[in-house]
């Protein structure tokens, strides 16, 4: 027990010291620009006591602290730093920007230490720091990669000098992990030994970089928001100055004309109008754009922002708060680009995405910001982890055919990645959620979010503390008590969600299909109040006494909502969302299969709360059209029962089918196909991209062209120009007379085409014959290539190829024809 007071004590020293530094450097920004600020309440102030996110809170905590901490032991993340500060032998292992995973792992451990003391994490952090803080060189140079692997002119990730690669080396981005880190251990403990390390550090950043000095930028933003921080906490102008230097030199040609819209480097930030590129990137950049005009009030980053936002919010936004459409450069898509199975939606990106829009919110003390923000939370970033807390989501697609391996390699949650970003960023932005709930200035106060919680604060000068309770996202009543010694004057803004208001987003994306909005009410201790809507907040103002209390309360209907029509992977369709929830439908609830489903419009959906089911959910029930066949293999369609659960909690049972985006017409839905002879056998193959399926070959999907990214497929990627085959195995023999095949072609894309050459071989005993009389063996882009030959009966059919020459190929559905049958490509 002793341990644990000499914990607190030390925790509430260091918040207010914090608190302290950065009145101060708030009051200068003030100061400079002409007027007062909003601030957001500190996490480190807000206690969140129960419900949803008190339980997500201690799972983050009591296993994915440790569970990442582990991992990165497991993985020699933290060995690296031990080895390059001299404490163990041995070279680099990893990845280059290895060492951010460990920084983001400590500034989350920080943010739960401030929640609440744990001696034995305290001192794991004090041992962790040490290895840290050896590692660092003589000058504050801080990057254990080129430390241990020494430095190589051809090496992207190290050059023949420092910051000789800024573009791919994550130099710069590494160590803004770590002034965050350094920052919240700092916040959390009082303790200076990591703070003292990343200020040695950025005063070397200072003296190396700036106009008289190297003029470039970091390929992946991040030092910017760090630095930031560090001014915050110590007041030292020169690191606010650096981070905008960052800002302003980006798209001033660094030689990057061919990456310069991946990097956000293709322009100067004040002349960006397009979210484009890679989309953590650019929600990082965006961030540290709005940190800096916070403080700085530069009208020209302002107008920059609010274009940037307006883009994304109206044309790249998922349904779910996600961004970044593309795997390919984990990147944003072209406007209204929104595919749900090949949405790329890394959880980082959401993380980003959120935290851009918490600071909009305080530049502009819009709701609209937090109402992006709290989809993203309940939605694209809390699907990143696991209820257990220790299996991950890399991307977020809005739907999934339950074999797919899009997660990096896994089909359903992984364990860990080799690029293991989104496990570490979830456990440090999971704890912060808090201080997004509330902000104040000296006459304001501000509530955005609707947790269990209780916060303290001062307006101007006066101590007051706000208490809240409420069972949302389940329940949309939320009671606030006021708790001051005195008399205090003030306005209270509560966020009157645009959900509640008909309004999914504020844009024309996405809307509700029907109105269903019942006003919300307030009541100022049990009376009904008047109050005015402003910016998306209820305003009330009143000379506010201890004691007083104010009621809100927010209908909560099941809503449909639809998208904007130039969204083609929404046509005809309806997503199901209630409150501030989206909801998707799992395979294992509908007897293994959802895309044979559909919801009419005038199907009746209900909700109910199952406290047995996945942690405590409220779920949607309702009927849905489905297809199946009968036993003739006639297509019929019937009512069958629809569950819908909330998105963030799919792939948590077992792997299967998921959709988000339900047909409204059953003739949008998938019929289940006749079995066929390709469809019961057993493909294999000479060799299998980790990142695709073999299964792909005859799960009778039908491309719409070559390169459809819609639909599993089958490469054997990475081997290029060799020979290589694919299999059939029956069950039992067949009489087969002819094949059809779609070849994957990439061009343009990748380095996958159609082969050079094939031929067909089939099973004879136990060897492998070709087969006689053959039709010519096509290898034609976007269509069936049929090949008919003399009718045989076979255990197994095979089609060897040879790839042309460096590059590789692959099959998107290989058809079987009976010999007894059509030779149409229809069958098979």
């Amino acid at each position: 027990m002793q341990g644990l007071d000499t914990m607190r004590a030390i925790r509430n020293a260091a918040v207010v010291v914090l608190v302290l530094a950065q009145a101060v450097a708030v009051s200068r920004a003030g100061e400079e620009a002409g007027e007062g600020k909003l601030v957001a309440v500190p996490f480190s102030t807000v206690k969140i006591r129960k419900g949803f996110w008190r339980q997500k809170l201690n799972t983050n905590r009591d296993v994915t602290v440790w569970y990442d901490f582990r991992k990165c032991e497991e993985t020699g993340r933290i060995d690296n730093f031990a080895k390059a500060g001299g404490l163990m032998q041995g070279g680099f292992r990893g990845i280059f920007f290895n060492d951010s995973d460990v920084y983001k792992v400590i500034e989350g451990a920080a943010y739960s230490l401030a929640i609440k003391p744990d001696v034995k994490l305290d001192r794991y952090l004090d041992q962790l720091i040490a290895k840290i803080s050896a590692a660092q060189e003589p000058d504050g140079y801080l990057y254990t990669y080129r430390t241990l692997a020494g430095k190589d002119a051809t090496n992207p990730a190290t050059g023949r000098t420092r910051w000789s690669h800024l573009q791919s080396s994550h130099e710069l981005y590494n160590v803004g992990h770590l002034y965050e880190a350094a920052v919240a251990y700092y916040q959390a403990t009082g303790k200076r030994s990591l703070l003292d390390v990343a200020i040695k550090n950025a005063d070397l950043i200072c003296r190396t970089f700036g106009p008289d000095k190297i003029r470039d930028v970091p390929g992946h933003e991040e030092i910017e928001l760090g630095l930031v921080k560090l001014y915050r906490i110590t007041g030292q102008r020169k690191y606010l100055k650096l981070a905008e230097f960052f800002l302003d030199e980006r798209g001033h040609a660094h030689g990057r004309a061919l990456y310069g819209p991946y990097l956000q480097d293709h322009q100067p930030v004040v002349e960006q109008t397009e979210a484009v590129g890679h989309a953590v990137r650019a929600g990082y950049l965006y961030t540290a754009v709005a940190d800096v005009a916070a403080l700085t009030r530069k009208q020209s980053y302002i107008a920059a922002l609010d274009k940037l936002w307006s883009n994304v919010v109206a044309k790249k936004l998922y349904l779910t708060g996600g961004i970044g459409a593309h795997r390919r450069g984990e990147a944003f898509g072209d406007d209204y680009e929104l595919p749900n199975r090949s949405a790329y939606c890394e959880t980082c990106a959401a993380i980003a995405n959120a935290l851009w829009n918490q600071r909009m919110f305080l530049l502009h003390r819009d709701a609209k910001y937090i109402d992006v923000l709290e989809r993203i939370i309940y939605n694209g970033f809390l699907s990143g982890v696991s209820l257990s807390g220790d299996r991950f989501f890399y991307p977020n697609p809005l739907e999934h055919d339950g074999y797919t391996p899009f997660n990096h390699g896994a089909s359903g949650r992984s364990p860990w990645f080799g690029t293991s970003c989104c496990p570490v960023n979830i456990v440090r932005f999971l704890p912060s959620i808090g201080g997004s709930i509330y902000a104040h200035d000296k006459a304001n106060v501000y509530v955005n979010l609707f947790l269990d919680s209780e916060s303290r604060l001062s307006l101007d000068g006066r101590r007051m503390t706000l208490s809240q309770h409420t069972d949302y996202p389940w329940d949309g009543q939320v009671q606030l008590e006021v708790k001051a010694e005195e008399r205090i004057d003030f306005a209270l803004h509560v966020r009157i969600p645009g959900w509640s208001q008909g309004r999914p987003v504020p844009s024309d994306l996405y809307r509700y299909l029907h109105d269903l909005n019942t006003p919300p009410s307030i009541e100022v201790n049990g009376e009904p109040v008047a109050w005015q809507l402003k910016k998306g907040f209820a305003v009330v103002r009143r000379h506010w006494t201890g004691g007083d209390t104010l009621r809100l309360k927010l209908a909560m209907p099941i809503r449909r909502a639809v998208a904007n029509p130039h969204v083609e992977a929404d046509t005809g369709r309806v997503a199901i969302e209630r409150g501030p929830v989206v909801y998707c439908v799992e395979a294992v609830d509908h007897g293994g299969s959802v895309f044979n489903l559909s919801l009419p419009d005038e199907a009746r959906l209900s909700a109910e709360h199952r406290a047995d089911l996945l942690g405590g959910v409220t779920v949607v029930k309702g009927r849905a059209v489905a297809k199946r066949r009968d036993e003739q293999g006639h297509l019929v369609t019937e009512q069958t029962p629809l569950l819908a659960i909330p998105y963030y909690a799919w792939a948590n049972r077992q792997v299967g089918e998921m959709i988000v985006w339900l047909p409204r017409d059953p003739a949008l839905s998938i019929a289940p196909r006749a079995p066929s002879i390709a469809s019961r056998s057993t493909p294999r193959a000479s060799h299998v991209c980790p990142r695709d399926v073999v299964t792909a070959l005859n799960d009778q999907r039908e491309p719409a062209n070559s390169y459809d990214q819609s639909l599993p497929r089958f490469t054997w990627w990475d081997h290029r120009g060799t020979k290589e085959w694919v299999q059939y195995d029956f069950a039992e023999p067949v009489r087969v007379e002819g094949v059809a095949v779609y070849w994957y072609d990439d061009t343009g894309h990748g380095l996958c085409r159609v082969p050079q050459s094939w031929r067909i071989l089939y099973r004879d005993a136990e060897q492998w014959k070709p087969v006689a009389d053959t039709e010519p063996f096509t290898a034609a882009k976007d269509r069936f290539n049929q090949t008919k030959f003399a009718p045989l009966e076979t255990s197994a059919l095979r089609i060897e190829v040879q790839l042309q020459p460096d590059v590789s190929g692959g099959i998107l559905e290989w058809k079987v024809l009976p010999a007894d049958g059509p030779s149409s490509t229809s069958r098979g």
